[in-house]
């Protein structure tokens, strides 16, 4: 997807929102900090750019997280205050953040298995509520785990996020959101290659179990400093995913205790059913 850039400079107004600056852009369009003029607070504004106005997937999707975050309320999940449209504009207004993402921390090297275990604790926790409610994240990756100057873990992007017909919410809402879901053609590969379990790469449809295989991925790289599946290339990375088992963690000479390295490899099982059955049960 080619990345289109959004340029609202500082001092420009969306709806009641008055930009104050840039906090970072994706193939989605930018982040902005902005103030919130009617509650006079700072806010994080997601913006879909004009360009994508018009396309029914970009505004589906757009529209799917913000009602997926509506729908949760964990203190390890962030935090939705608004989605609207304005000048050709759609945006989506959350709690502001301060701190950084798993990715940039990770650029330093691997975490101690106490700090590891602490984060994967509290996104274990996130992704558990959201599979109490039927969906499905299908995109946990470092740069969805926000890490906060307090210390508390924000799982981020809910974009790409699903709800399991055999485990909807009783709410209409829930079940709008999986009609919708239904709009992606079978055989569609939706996620981040080498943090998506192989159902995924396989383009099926994804349970709670392909987050659970998502999290071992993360507590892999987590505690070994490198990803467990590795390649040249985008399809060597997706074959290693679907036929090769990842080294083990003390291979990359760091000490972990072999509860972790048995936790992460049942977590990476290639096949769903000999997964853990849960977050809760990790």
């Amino acid at each position: 997807m080619t990345e289109v850039r959004v340029e609202l400079r500082k001092g420009a107004s969306l709806g009641p929102y008055a930009i104050l600056g840039s906090l970072g852009s994706g193939g989605m369009g930018e982040v902005y900090l902005a103030r919130d003029t009617r509650l006079d607070r700072e806010v994080a504004l997601k913006v879909l750019p004009p360009a994508f106005a018009n396309d029914e997937a970009h505004v589906s999707r757009f529209e799917r997280e913000a009602k997926t975050l509506a729908s949760l309320s964990h203190p390890n999940i962030l935090a939705i205050h608004d989605y609207g449209r304005h000048g050709g504009f759609y945006y989506l207004a959350t709690e502001r953040l301060e701190g950084m993402t798993l990715s940039e921390d990770l650029a330093s090297g691997p975490l101690s298995p106490r700090a590891a275990v602490k984060i994967g604790i509290q996104v274990a926790q996130a992704l558990a509520a959201a599979h109490d409610r039927g969906i499905v994240h299908r995109d946990l990756k470092p740069s969805n785990v926000f890490l906060t100057r307090d210390g508390r873990i924000k799982v981020l992007d809910f974009g790409l996020a699903r709800v399991c017909e055999q485990d909807l919410a009783p709410s209409g809402e829930a079940s709008r959101m999986t009609t919708r879901d239904r709009m992606t053609s079978p055989g569609t590969m939706l996620g981040t290659v080498g943090y998506m379990a192989p159902e995924q790469v396989r383009g099926k449809m994804a349970d709670t179990r392909a987050d659970v295989f998502s999290l071992g991925v993360l507590l892999y790289e987590m505690l070994a400093g490198v990803r467990p599946f590795q390649g040249r290339s985008e399809a060597d990375v997706i074959a290693s995913v679907l036929k090769e088992d990842p080294p083990t963690i003390s291979q990359a000479e760091v000490f972990v205790p072999p509860v972790l390295e048995i936790l992460v490899r049942k977590c990476l099982q290639k096949d769903p059913d000999r997964r853990y059955r849960s977050l809760l049960e990790v």
